[in-house]
C-alpha cells in the first residue's frame, strides 16, 4: 500500500486480518525509515502500531474522538488520517508537528506535550457531548507511566462518579522515558503475569460472547466479572474508581484488540481497556533499550543504530552538571538526588548507579517530586532535583508554597531552558524566569559555561541557606575542571568587556555571553559586555555604576520578555527614579513554533545578527 495516498482511515474497515497485519508491518518500516531521518519520538510509536490501527478499525474518527496523552505517540494516527506524505517535514519549521495539533487535521481533537491531561480533557468533552445530545465515543490513549500521575488519578476519580462515558485505553509498555517505578507499576506487572486471570477472563468472555443474549448478560453482570478479577487480583484499582475493566489485552494481536475495543464500544458506561504493548517493537535495539535512548531520537542510521558520541571535549549541560553533582556527593553525604522519570534524559544514570540509596526516581509526578524535595530539606538533607523547564511549570505551586514560602534550601536544576527546537511550543523553556523571579527567597543562576556552573554548585552546597535555581540549556558545552572550594559571590555580575570610554553596554546571560563576546571580537566593536549570571538577586551595585557611567543598555535575551531580566532591570531603575536608555531583545508575548534553533532565532528576530543591527542603530544615534 502507498501510505502517501491515504486520505482518511475509512479504508481500514475493508481490510481482513492478514491485510491489517501487512499494513502494520508497512507502517512500522515507514516509521523506522522516516523518523530515523528527521528525528522524533521513535520507540513509543513503534509500540503502538497495531493498537492505533485497531482503534481506527473499530471507531469512526473524527466523530469518535481519539486523545493521545502527551501526543508524541500519534505518528501512526497521523499516517492513517492522511499525513504520511508530510513526514519528511516532521518537527521542522512550518512542518508536521511531532504531537497532535488541532490545526493539522479534524482528526486531532486535542493537543498536549505534557503527560496525563487526556482523561481530564476527555471527561470534559464527554460531558459536553452529552449536554449537546450528541453521539460519538471519547477514547483516551494513556501510557502506564502517565496514568500514575496525579492529574490522571484526579480525572479517574471524577470519571467514576459521573454517567458520561469515556473509554480509557491503558497502553502498558512498562516504560516511560526511563523504566517505570512505583506501586501502580508493580500492580500492572501483577496483572500481566496473572495467567490464571487471563484464562478465567477468556473463558468468561468467550462463553458469553457466543450469542446476542450472552453479550447482554455480560453487560449486566459487572459484579460477577469483578468477582472473577478480585479472585485473582487482590486490589482492582479501576474498580475502586467505579470503572469497568477489560484486559490485559495483547497489544500486537488484532483479534484481541478488535474484540476488546468492540466490547468497550458496546458498553454504556466508562471502561478501562488494559493493553500490553512492547515499546520499540519491530526494531530490536529499541525493544532492548531500558535507558530511554530510543524514546526521542536525533537523526541516525537505522541500519547501525544510535552511536554514542565519543567527543570528550563537548558534553551536554545535563551530563556536565550531573557528573559534578556526583563528585560533590562523595564529599557531602547529605546530598540527595531526585528526578521525575528523567534519569536518562537528565544524565543521572551514573549518579543512580553509584548512590542508589540517595537517588530517587519518583515517576512522572513533578508536583510530588518538588514537595518530596521540600520534605527532605526540612529534615536536614540537601536535595538536588532536576526537571526540564517545560515540566517545571507543573510544579509551580509546590515551589511557591512548599519551598520558597518556607525558605527551604535546595538546588533545582532547570534543564532544557530557553528555546529547545523541534518539540515546539509545548516544550520551549522560555517561561521559567518569568514565573520564578516573582517568588521571594529564590535565587536564579544562569551560568555561561561549565566552569561557572560548577562554581555555582559549590556556592549552593557550601551555604545551603535558601532555594537555588540553576538554569542550563539543551546544548553541548566544553567541560572544565573546578576546585570544589571555588565559589561565586551571590548576586554578582561579571564584566566580560568594560571600558569607561564605551557608551553601549550589552547585558546578557548563559551561553549568549560567549556568542556576544565572539561577535564583539569578530567585528571589532567598542562596546561593553556584562554577564548577568544571577537573574535574582541582580547586581544592583553594577546597575548603579552603569547609570553613573551614562551607558546605553541593550538587554539581550532569548526567553520571554514578560517577567524577564530586562523587565527586572527596568523596574529597578524606575523604582529608584533613574532614567536610562534601554533597548530590549527577547521573545514577544506569544508561543514560539517548532523548528531548529537557528531558524527560530531568525523567525523571532532575536539572533546575533539582530543584536548587531541594533548596535549599529545605537552607534548612528550616538553620531547624530
Amino acid at each position: 500500500m502507498n501510505l502517501d495516498k491515504i486520505e482518511n482511515p475509512k479504508f481500514i474497515k475493508n481490510l481482513n486480518q492478514d491485510e491489517l497485519v501487512d499494513l502494520s508491518k508497512e507502517i512500522r518500516q515507514f516509521i523506522i525509515k522516516n523518523v530515523s531521518k528527521t528525528g522524533g519520538h521513535f520507540s513509543s510509536n513503534l509500540g503502538i502500531v497495531e493498537l492505533t490501527i485497531a482503534l481506527h478499525y473499530v471507531f469512526d474518527s473524527p466523530k469518535d474522538k481519539m486523545i493521545f496523552d502527551v501526543g508524541h505517540q500519534s505518528y501512526i494516527h497521523k499516517i492513517l488520517t492522511g499525513r504520511a506524505k508530510d513526514f519528511s517535514t516532521l518537527r521542522q519549521f512550518n512542518g508536521l508537528s511531532g504531537f497532535q495539533k488541532r490545526y493539522e487535521s479534524v482528526h486531532d481533537c486535542w493537543e498536549a506535550g505534557h503527560s496525563s491531561t487526556a482523561i481530564s480533557a476527555g471527561t470534559g468533552m464527554a460531558i459536553a457531548r452529552d449536554l449537546n445530545n450528541q453521539s460519538g465515543e471519547i477514547i483516551c490513549i494513556v501510557g502506564d507511566a502517565a496514568i500514575m500521575s496525579g492529574e490522571s488519578f484526579e480525572a479517574l476519580n471524577y470519571l467514576g462518579s459521573i454517567d458520561s462515558k469515556v473509554i480509557v485505553i491503558l497502553n502498558d509498555n512498562e516504560m516511560s522515558i526511563s523504566k517505570n517505578v512505583g506501586g501502580l507499576s508493580n500492580f500492572f506487572s501483577k496483572i500481566r503475569m496473572s495467567a490464571r486471570y487471563r484464562h478465567a477472563r477468556d473463558n468468561y468472555t468467550e462463553f458469553l460472547g457466543r450469542t446476542k443474549i450472552g453479550n447482554v448478560i455480560y453487560r449486566q453482570t459487572k459484579k460477577i466479572k469483578d468477582h472473577v478479577k478480585e479472585d485473582v487480583i487482590e486490589d482492582n484499582i479501576f474498580g475502586e474508581f467505579g470503572l469497568d475493566y477489560i484486559g490485559p489485552v495483547n497489544g500486537h494481536d488484532f483479534n484481541d484488540l478488535i474484540e476488546a475495543f468492540n466490547m468497550a464500544k458496546s458498553m454504556n458506561h466508562s471502561v478501562v481497556v488494559h493493553v500490553h504493548t512492547i515499546k520499540g517493537k519491530g526494531y530490536t535495539l529499541a525493544e532492548k533499550d531500558h535507558e530511554g535512548r530510543y524514546h526521542g531520537v536525533a537523526p541516525f542510521d537505522y541500519h547501525v543504530g544510535i552511536i554514542k558520541s565519543e567527543n570528550h571535549m563537548l558534553k551536554s549541560w545535563s551530563a556536565v552538571i550531573a557528573s559534578y553533582i556526583q563528585k560533590t556527593m562523595n564529599v557531602d553525604k547529605d546530598i540527595v538526588v531526585i528526578t521525575p522519570a528523567m534519569t536518562y534524559g537528565s544524565s543521572l544514570n551514573d549518579v543512580f548507579n553509584e548512590f542508589p540509596e540517595r537517588c530517587f526516581d519518583v515517576g512522572i509526578a513533578e508536583e510530588h517530586a518538588m514537595t518530596f524535595a521540600a520534605g527532605l530539606s526540612n529534615a536536614g538533607k540537601k536535595p538536588y532535583i532536576t526537571i526540564y523547564s517545560s515540566f517545571l511549570q507543573r510544579a509551580y505551586d509546590q515551589i511557591n508554597h512548599d519551598i520558597a514560602r518556607m525558605n527551604l534550601p535546595c538546588l533545582i536544576g532547570v534543564d532544557h531552558s530557553g528555546l529547545v527546537g523541534e518539540d515546539g511550543d509545548t516544550h520551549h523553556g522560555v517561561f521559567d524566569i518569568g514565573f520564578l523571579s516573582s517568588l521571594p527567597n529564590i535565587v536564579i543562576m544562569t551560568p555561561c559555561d561549565a566552569y561557572e556552573a560548577k562554581c555555582m554548585v559549590n556556592t549552593v552546597f557550601h551555604h545551603f541557606d535558601k532555594p537555588y535555581i540553576l538554569r542550563f540549556p539543551k546544548s553541548l558545552v566544553k567541560d572544565e575542571e573546578v576546585d570544589i572550594n571555588q565559589e561565586i559571590t551571590l548576586g554578582s555580575w561579571d564584566k566580560i568587556i568594560y571600558s569607561d570610554s564605551n557608551t553601549i553596554t550589552i547585558i546578557t546571560y548563559d551561553i549568549k555571553v560567549n556568542m556576544v563576546r565572539q561577535m564583539i571580537e569578530d567585528k571589532n566593536l567598542s562596546i561593553n559586555l556584562i554577564n548577568a549570571r544571577f537573574i535574582k538577586p541582580m547586581d544592583n551595585q553594577m546597575l548603579i555604576e552603569l547609570y553613573h557611567d551614562k551607558q546605553k543598555l541593550i538587554v539581550y535575551e532569548t526567553d520571554l520578555m514578560t517577567g524577564s531580566l530586562g523587565s527586572l532591570i527596568a523596574h529597578y531603575y524606575s523604582k529608584n527614579h533613574m532614567v536610562m536608555d534601554i533597548d530590549y531583545i527577547g521573545l514577544d508575548d506569544h508561543y514560539t513554533p517548532q523548528g531548529d534553533i537557528e531558524t527560530l532565532l531568525d523567525y523571532e528576530h532575536i539572533n546575533i545578527n539582530d543584536l548587531y543591527q541594533l548596535i549599529k542603530e545605537k552607534y548612528e544615534e550616538r553620531k547624530s
